[in-house]
Order: C-alpha cells, then structure tokens, then sequence
C-alpha cells in the first residue's frame, strides 16, 4: 500500500503525462512563425521552437523546474521573444495591418515628449505570407501593480505619470476608451537586474530561483498605455468628438451605449479614477486622499468631469497635502490586523534602511571610479 502510494507520488511528481507537454493551438501558430521572426531578429523561447520536446521527459526533473513547461498565457495575438541583437525582453503583437489600432499607436510612437506615456513601438514588419497581417514589436511590460508598490511615495509618482501621460495623449486627439488597469502597465526592466522570465516572472528567465529585485523608487520605472483596439482619433479641427459603443473592461462607466452618442474624452476620465479607487484607495488604507479626485472624475453626469489637465492640477494640489513622511511609509492593507501592520511596518522600516545603505555604497563606488 505505501509503495503505491509512493508510485503515484513520483509519478505526479514527474507529471509525464500533464498538459504542459502539449502546445496549445495559439502556441502552435507562433511556433510556425519562429523562423520568420528570428530572421526578423526575434527568438521565441524553446517551447515554441519546431522540434521541441519537453525537456523534463529526459531529464526526469520536476516539470514546473524546467523553463520550457512555461506555457504562453491565452492572449492568442501576443508572444513574448527575445531582441537577438542586445537580449531584450519584448512582446509582438499581432494586428491586422494598416488597422486604428495600429495606425495610433504608430502616431502616437512619433512624438518624442516625456509626457507620452503611450507604449513604445520598437519595430513593425508584415507577415510574409498573409499581407492584412503586420506585427508590432513593444517592450516587454508587467502589471502595475506587480510587484506592488513599497511606498506611497511611489503610488504618487504613479498617478503623475499616467494623468501627465493621458493629458497628452488627449491633447494629439486620441481617446483610449479601456483604460482599465489591465491596459496600463509597467516597464520594469531597471527593477530586475538580472532580467526575470516573461511567464513565469518572479524567477530568472531559467525559472531555477527567485527574480532579485530593486525597489521602484530606488531605480525609476515608468507607465505606459497599452492596447488601441478600441480608441478613437480626432485629428485637429474636428468637430465632431462623439462616439457609440459599449466595449471596454470597465463596465461601471454610465453613459457607454450602442444608441446614444457619448463623449470617450470623458469616459477615459471616468476610467481613470476607477483605477485610483479600485487599485488604491479601497485597497489601502492610507490611501484616504484619493477621495476628492476620484469623486471629481467618476462624477454621474460626462460634463462635470474635469478634463484631463484640469485633473492633473487638482491631483497636484493634493499631492502638495501629503506630508513627506507618509510618502515614505507602506500602503497599508485595509484587512490588516494591528500585529501584522506592525510586523510589516518593523520589515518595511529594516528594508527601506537597507536599500538606503546598498544606494549610498554605489554612489560611492561610482565617485571614486
């Protein structure tokens, strides 16, 4: 009886016969255009290379140990690759060519302003046998909150960033329409300085330990929106900026309908607050003085939403309130107990000084240098 129960638990723990040995459909389809995007300058990673075969089948480790077990999540138009030439981390996307989502993203690309907080394109090429097919090369960036934010100061720096960066994408006419936080995200690079896997990603790209990570504020990261499947453009002088339809993840906007023309300027207001209340203040509890701007921007009626740049200048006189010593503290879990808030406060304290102490080395390092 312990011998097979023994059996069953090597066998499990080999898992020769799991689904990770087999490709799914949309990996089948990048892995048929591995040859092309490496003669792009692209790799896929082994997994989705021709010929592939579980590595973990002949060497008898554990499946979730070995890089290539690593499935491509179920985003059908987007692979994860390798910039050949200086070992980058990128996504490609696949859209069809000459669409308005392409044709945004490429405009808004074409503005060099530190306020353009769009997704930068790194390349864009067209499938060589299916012309209405074209890819976009991006970097590759991580959830906004993943890791998550150490310090309210960071949290600020957040909100300056994506409220500069919608201020401007308004101002060249565009109107995101989905700015959920799925679709606002994070250039990480600098937080890594060992890199990190696209999938698995709180483990170096050979998933064999921990990713080591640098504190945002110590190295700088910046945001980026993401995703023009559903935007709209209005060159300069239009005058009409109304649009129909009710897509978009954030379903709490009031006035999306297929009948009834609406403002998309205004619903990105909306949206945008929505962000602040659900990824900060009703998930922290130091995170009180969101209220004034999120009641601002998620106001009923499209009309009495401030417009992007009048937001930024209500953000900045509430920003001024908050003391530089709750800049420096932890947000606070709302589910915290007063033992836990306490024991993350002596961890985040310990920490901080650390990273101050690790900081001021380098700095000394690089003046003797």
């Amino acid at each position: 009886m312990t011998s097979n129960i023994l059996s069953q638990q090597y066998e499990s723990y080999l898992d020769p016969g799991g689904p990770y040995q087999a490709l799914s459909s949309h990996e089948i389809t990048w892995r048929d255009r591995q040859q092309f995007l490496e003669s792009k300058g692209y790799m896929l990673r082994p997994r989705l290379r021709p010929g592939w075969t579980p590595s973990w089948l002949e060497t008898g480790t554990y499946w979730r140990r070995a890089e290539d077990s690593a499935k491509l999540p179920g985003r059908p138009l987007l692979v994860d690759a390798t910039r050949i030439v200086d070992g980058k981390l990128v996504y490609i996307k696949e859209v069809q060519t000459n669409d308005e989502e392409s044709r945004i993203a490429l405009l808004l690309n074409s503005y060099e302003d530190i306020d353009n907080h769009s997704v930068p394109i790194l390349d864009t090429f067209v499938d060589p046998t299916d012309e209405t097919i074209s890819y976009l090369v991006m970097p590759f960036l991580r959830l906004l909150n993943e890791p998550p934010f150490e310090s309210i100061g960071e949290i600020l720096d957040f909100v300056d960033q994506i409220l500069k960066g919608l201020t401007f994408m308004h101002s060249k006419g565009v109107a995101h329409r989905d700015c959920s936080p799925k679709n606002i995200l994070m250039d990480a690079a600098n937080m890594y300085p060992l890199g990190f896997h696209p999938v698995r990603d709180i483990y170096l790209h050979d998933v064999s330990t921990l990713a080591p990570i640098i504190p945002r504020s110590e190295v700088g990261v910046k945001y980026y929106f993401v995703d023009y499947g559903i935007s709209s453009y209005f060159p300069a002088g239009s005058q009409e900026r109304l649009v129909l339809g009710t897509a978009g993840r954030d379903q709490d906007v009031p006035e999306l309908s297929d009948v009834v023309p609406y403002d998309p300027f205004k619903v990105d207001i909306f949206t945008i607050g929505n962000v602040f209340r659900q990824v900060f203040r009703d998930k922290y509890s130091n995170c009180q003085f969101f209220t004034p701007i999120i009641e601002s921007m998620m106001r009923s009626n499209p009309a009495d939403r401030p417009s992007a740049a009048d937001a930024f200048q209500q953000w900045r006189s509430i920003r001024s309130g908050v003391r530089p010593l709750d800049r420096f503290w932890r947000p606070r879990g709302r589910e915290e107990t007063s033992l836990s808030s306490f024991v993350y406060d002596l961890v985040h304290i310990f920490t901080s000084i650390t990273y101050t102490l690790q900081s001021l080395r380098r700095r000394l390092r690089r003046s003797i240098t």
